[in-house]
Protein backbone atom coordinates (compact mmCIF):
# COMPACT_ATOMS: atom_id res chain seq x y z
CA UNK A 1 0.00 0.00 0.00
CA UNK A 2 1.34 3.50 -1.02
CA UNK A 3 0.54 6.73 0.58
CA UNK A 4 -2.43 8.45 0.00
CA UNK A 5 -1.97 11.54 1.93
CA UNK A 6 -0.30 14.83 -0.05
CA UNK A 7 2.87 16.08 1.62
CA UNK A 8 0.77 19.34 2.78
CA UNK A 9 -1.40 16.89 4.65
CA UNK A 10 1.01 15.27 6.01
CA UNK A 11 3.12 18.40 7.37
CA UNK A 12 -0.12 19.83 8.62
CA UNK A 13 -0.74 16.22 10.54
CA UNK A 14 2.45 16.31 12.18
CA UNK A 15 2.33 19.90 13.26
CA UNK A 16 -0.98 18.79 14.92
CA UNK A 17 0.49 15.79 16.96
CA UNK A 18 3.79 18.08 17.77
CA UNK A 19 1.65 20.99 18.80
CA UNK A 20 -0.57 19.20 21.30
CA UNK A 21 2.58 17.16 22.73
CA UNK A 22 4.05 21.17 23.54
CA UNK A 23 0.36 21.84 24.82
CA UNK A 24 -0.26 18.94 26.72
CA UNK A 25 -3.79 19.38 24.77
CA UNK A 26 -4.85 16.33 22.72
CA UNK A 27 -6.02 16.67 18.63
CA UNK A 28 -8.63 15.10 17.88
CA UNK A 29 -8.73 11.54 15.79
CA UNK A 30 -6.84 11.88 13.00
CA UNK A 31 -8.81 8.95 11.26
CA UNK A 32 -11.65 10.29 11.36
CA UNK A 33 -10.77 12.85 8.84
CA UNK A 34 -8.87 10.53 6.88
CA UNK A 35 -11.10 7.30 7.11
CA UNK A 36 -8.61 5.67 3.60
CA UNK A 37 -5.23 6.90 4.89
CA UNK A 38 -2.56 3.71 5.69
CA UNK A 39 0.04 2.72 7.25
CA UNK A 40 2.56 4.38 4.98
CA UNK A 41 0.63 7.57 4.99
CA UNK A 42 0.87 6.85 9.44
CA UNK A 43 4.90 6.46 8.81
CA UNK A 44 5.10 9.57 6.83
CA UNK A 45 3.01 12.05 9.13
CA UNK A 46 5.48 10.01 11.80
CA UNK A 47 8.90 10.91 10.35
CA UNK A 48 7.58 14.57 9.83
CA UNK A 49 6.72 14.63 13.17
CA UNK A 50 10.10 13.08 14.33
CA UNK A 51 11.90 15.56 11.65
CA UNK A 52 10.34 18.59 13.65
CA UNK A 53 11.63 17.32 16.99
CA UNK A 54 14.88 16.90 15.81
CA UNK A 55 14.73 20.39 14.37
CA UNK A 56 14.32 21.85 17.80
CA UNK A 57 17.59 19.82 18.89
CA UNK A 58 16.55 16.34 19.80
CA UNK A 59 18.77 13.11 19.07
CA UNK A 60 17.66 10.13 17.70
CA UNK A 61 18.73 7.28 19.81
CA UNK A 62 16.75 4.13 19.27
CA UNK A 63 13.96 2.34 17.95
CA UNK A 64 9.82 1.21 20.29
CA UNK A 65 8.19 -1.85 18.99
CA UNK A 66 4.73 -1.78 19.69
CA UNK A 67 1.53 -3.93 18.86
CA UNK A 68 3.74 -7.15 19.62
CA UNK A 69 0.87 -9.16 21.59
CA UNK A 70 -1.58 -11.21 20.25
CA UNK A 71 -4.24 -9.35 22.35
CA UNK A 72 -3.41 -5.83 20.91
CA UNK A 73 -2.96 -7.37 17.46
CA UNK A 74 -6.28 -8.45 17.90
CA UNK A 75 -7.77 -5.31 19.23
CA UNK A 76 -6.37 -3.29 16.73
CA UNK A 77 -7.63 -6.08 13.55
CA UNK A 78 -3.97 -5.94 12.39
CA UNK A 79 -0.99 -8.57 12.13
CA UNK A 80 2.20 -6.91 12.56
CA UNK A 81 3.94 -4.59 15.35
CA UNK A 82 4.41 -0.84 14.96
CA UNK A 83 7.59 0.96 15.52
CA UNK A 84 8.23 5.12 16.71
CA UNK A 85 11.84 6.58 16.92
CA UNK A 86 13.53 6.65 20.27
CA UNK A 87 14.89 10.83 21.34
CA UNK A 88 17.03 11.85 23.89
CA UNK A 89 14.47 13.68 26.23
CA UNK A 90 12.74 10.25 26.48
CA UNK A 91 15.44 8.57 28.84
CA UNK A 92 14.79 8.76 32.61
CA UNK A 93 16.92 6.96 34.32
CA UNK A 94 15.67 3.97 37.27
CA UNK A 95 13.88 5.23 40.17
CA UNK A 96 12.93 8.92 38.06
CA UNK A 97 10.52 10.93 39.03
CA UNK A 98 8.07 12.16 36.32
CA UNK A 99 7.14 15.76 36.69
CA UNK A 100 3.49 16.62 36.85
CA UNK A 101 2.65 17.60 33.44
CA UNK A 102 4.91 16.03 31.57
CA UNK A 103 2.59 13.53 29.62
CA UNK A 104 -0.78 13.84 28.74
CA UNK A 105 -2.58 10.36 29.30
CA UNK A 106 0.56 8.11 30.40
CA UNK A 107 0.47 4.22 30.75
CA UNK A 108 3.30 2.09 31.20
CA UNK A 109 4.67 -1.55 30.13
CA UNK A 110 7.55 -3.78 30.87
CA UNK A 111 9.85 -4.82 28.23
CA UNK A 112 13.17 -5.69 27.30
CA UNK A 113 15.67 -3.77 26.00
CA UNK A 114 18.28 -4.20 23.45
CA UNK A 115 21.34 -1.92 23.05
CA UNK A 116 22.99 -3.08 19.53
CA UNK A 117 26.99 -3.69 19.25
CA UNK A 118 26.46 -3.52 15.43
CA UNK A 119 24.53 -2.58 12.56
CA UNK A 120 21.54 -4.53 11.41
CA UNK A 121 20.25 -4.07 8.05
CA UNK A 122 18.78 -6.10 4.92
CA UNK A 123 15.31 -8.15 4.42
CA UNK A 124 16.58 -11.32 5.70
CA UNK A 125 17.58 -10.20 9.58
CA UNK A 126 16.90 -13.46 12.14
CA UNK A 127 16.83 -13.56 15.22
CA UNK A 128 19.89 -15.25 15.53
CA UNK A 129 21.36 -11.69 13.75
CA UNK A 130 20.05 -9.85 16.51
CA UNK A 131 21.29 -11.63 19.11
CA UNK A 132 24.83 -11.67 17.51
CA UNK A 133 24.74 -8.19 16.80
CA UNK A 134 23.66 -6.96 20.34
CA UNK A 135 25.78 -5.63 23.05
CA UNK A 136 23.72 -6.79 25.81
CA UNK A 137 19.64 -6.37 27.14
CA UNK A 138 18.21 -4.90 30.47
CA UNK A 139 14.99 -4.19 31.76
CA UNK A 140 12.59 -1.44 30.76
CA UNK A 141 9.25 0.20 31.42
CA UNK A 142 8.40 2.03 28.66
CA UNK A 143 6.36 5.10 29.09
CA UNK A 144 3.29 5.24 26.48
CA UNK A 145 1.26 8.73 25.82
CA UNK A 146 -1.34 9.89 23.81
CA UNK A 147 -1.08 13.10 21.34
CA UNK A 148 -4.69 11.91 20.18
CA UNK A 149 -7.80 11.69 21.49
CA UNK A 150 -8.39 8.09 22.43
CA UNK A 151 -12.09 8.39 21.68
CA UNK A 152 -13.82 10.95 19.16
CA UNK A 153 -16.73 12.22 22.16
CA UNK A 154 -19.17 13.14 18.91
CA UNK A 155 -19.08 10.08 17.04
CA UNK A 156 -17.18 7.77 19.95
CA UNK A 157 -15.27 6.22 17.20
CA UNK A 158 -12.13 4.80 18.71
CA UNK A 159 -8.35 6.09 17.46
CA UNK A 160 -6.99 3.30 14.60
CA UNK A 161 -3.57 2.26 13.89
CA UNK A 162 -3.59 4.90 11.44
CA UNK A 163 -3.15 7.31 14.76
CA UNK A 164 -0.99 5.35 16.53
CA UNK A 165 1.60 4.97 13.91
CA UNK A 166 1.85 8.91 13.10
CA UNK A 167 2.13 9.98 16.79
CA UNK A 168 5.38 8.19 16.83
CA UNK A 169 3.38 4.97 18.10
CA UNK A 170 2.68 6.23 21.15
CA UNK A 171 5.94 7.11 22.57
CA UNK A 172 6.79 9.30 25.49
CA UNK A 173 9.66 7.65 27.67
CA UNK A 174 11.90 4.70 28.72
CA UNK A 175 13.52 3.56 32.01
CA UNK A 176 15.95 1.50 32.09
CA UNK A 177 17.57 -0.48 35.19
CA UNK A 178 18.09 -4.12 36.64
CA UNK A 179 21.24 -5.62 35.34
CA UNK A 180 22.86 -5.96 31.94
CA UNK A 181 22.60 -8.93 30.69
CA UNK A 182 24.53 -10.64 27.61
CA UNK A 183 22.02 -11.90 25.05
CA UNK A 184 22.92 -15.47 25.17
CA UNK A 185 23.16 -15.19 28.78
CA UNK A 186 19.37 -16.07 29.49
CA UNK A 187 16.57 -17.37 27.66
CA UNK A 188 14.42 -14.25 26.84
CA UNK A 189 11.50 -16.47 26.51
CA UNK A 190 11.48 -17.08 29.92
CA UNK A 191 12.70 -13.87 31.15
CA UNK A 192 9.50 -11.59 32.90
CA UNK A 193 8.57 -9.64 35.09
CA UNK A 194 5.89 -8.54 38.02
CA UNK A 195 4.72 -4.96 37.33
CA UNK A 196 3.20 -3.20 40.67
CA UNK A 197 1.64 -0.35 41.03
CA UNK A 198 1.81 1.16 44.43
CA UNK A 199 2.77 -2.39 45.76
CA UNK A 200 -0.13 -3.98 44.26
CA UNK A 201 0.54 -6.25 41.59
CA UNK A 202 -1.17 -5.23 38.16
CA UNK A 203 0.27 -7.34 35.61
CA UNK A 204 2.63 -10.46 35.19
CA UNK A 205 4.09 -11.77 31.78
CA UNK A 206 7.10 -13.40 29.94
CA UNK A 207 8.88 -12.32 27.52
CA UNK A 208 7.58 -15.20 24.89
CA UNK A 209 4.61 -12.58 24.73
CA UNK A 210 6.79 -10.73 22.25
CA UNK A 211 6.20 -12.48 19.10
CA UNK A 212 7.14 -15.73 20.80
CA UNK A 213 10.94 -14.01 20.95
CA UNK A 214 11.81 -10.40 22.02
CA UNK A 215 14.25 -10.41 19.38
CA UNK A 216 11.92 -11.70 16.93
CA UNK A 217 10.56 -8.03 17.07
CA UNK A 218 14.16 -6.45 16.86
CA UNK A 219 14.24 -8.58 13.98
CA UNK A 220 11.11 -7.71 12.37
CA UNK A 221 12.08 -3.91 12.63
CA UNK A 222 15.43 -4.20 10.89
CA UNK A 223 13.26 -6.04 8.06
CA UNK A 224 11.01 -3.15 7.86
CA UNK A 225 13.69 -0.71 7.86
CA UNK A 226 15.17 -1.66 5.10
CA UNK A 227 12.13 -1.86 2.93
CA UNK A 228 13.16 2.24 3.38
CA UNK A 229 16.87 1.61 2.98
CA UNK A 230 17.23 2.45 6.62
CA UNK A 231 18.87 -0.13 9.29
CA UNK A 232 19.10 -0.15 13.31
CA UNK A 233 22.49 1.72 13.99
CA UNK A 234 24.98 0.38 16.80
CA UNK A 235 25.03 1.84 20.24
CA UNK A 236 21.39 2.52 19.20
CA UNK A 237 18.48 1.15 21.92
CA UNK A 238 15.81 -0.82 20.73
CA UNK A 239 12.24 -1.39 22.81
CA UNK A 240 11.35 -4.64 21.64
CA UNK A 241 7.96 -4.81 22.66
CA UNK A 242 5.80 -5.55 26.19
CA UNK A 243 4.53 -8.37 27.36
CA UNK A 244 1.95 -6.74 29.56
CA UNK A 245 -1.07 -4.82 29.23
CA UNK A 246 -0.36 -1.00 29.86
CA UNK A 247 -0.93 -0.04 33.19
CA UNK A 248 -2.31 3.65 33.85
CA UNK A 249 0.05 5.99 35.72
CA UNK A 250 -2.14 8.56 37.76
CA UNK A 251 -0.62 11.08 39.78
CA UNK A 252 1.25 9.48 42.96
CA UNK A 253 1.60 6.24 41.39
CA UNK A 254 4.80 4.21 41.91
CA UNK A 255 5.36 1.93 39.44
CA UNK A 256 7.55 -1.00 39.76
CA UNK A 257 8.97 -3.83 37.39
CA UNK A 258 10.38 -6.74 39.49
CA UNK A 259 12.63 -8.79 36.71
CA UNK A 260 13.84 -11.14 39.64
CA UNK A 261 17.15 -12.47 39.20
CA UNK A 262 17.59 -9.73 36.35
CA UNK A 263 16.70 -6.77 39.02
CA UNK A 264 13.99 -4.35 39.36
CA UNK A 265 13.14 -0.98 37.60
CA UNK A 266 11.02 1.44 38.66
CA UNK A 267 9.00 5.28 38.18
CA UNK A 268 7.14 7.51 40.31
CA UNK A 269 4.68 10.10 38.99
CA UNK A 270 4.04 12.92 40.79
Amino acid sequence: MSATLTQAQIAGLAQRLFDAERSGIQTGVLSLEYPDAGMDDAYAVQAELVRLKLATGRVARGWKIGLTSKAMQYALNIEIPDSGVLLDDMFFPDSATIPEGRFIQPRVEAEIAFVMKSALAGPDVSIFDVINATDFIMPSLEILDTRVQRVDPVTKKTRTIFDTISDNAANAGIVMGGRPIRPDAADMRWIGAIVSRNGQVEETGLGAGVLNHPAAGVAWLARRLASYGGRIEPGEVVLSGSFIRPVEARHGDTIVADFGPFGSVSVYFE
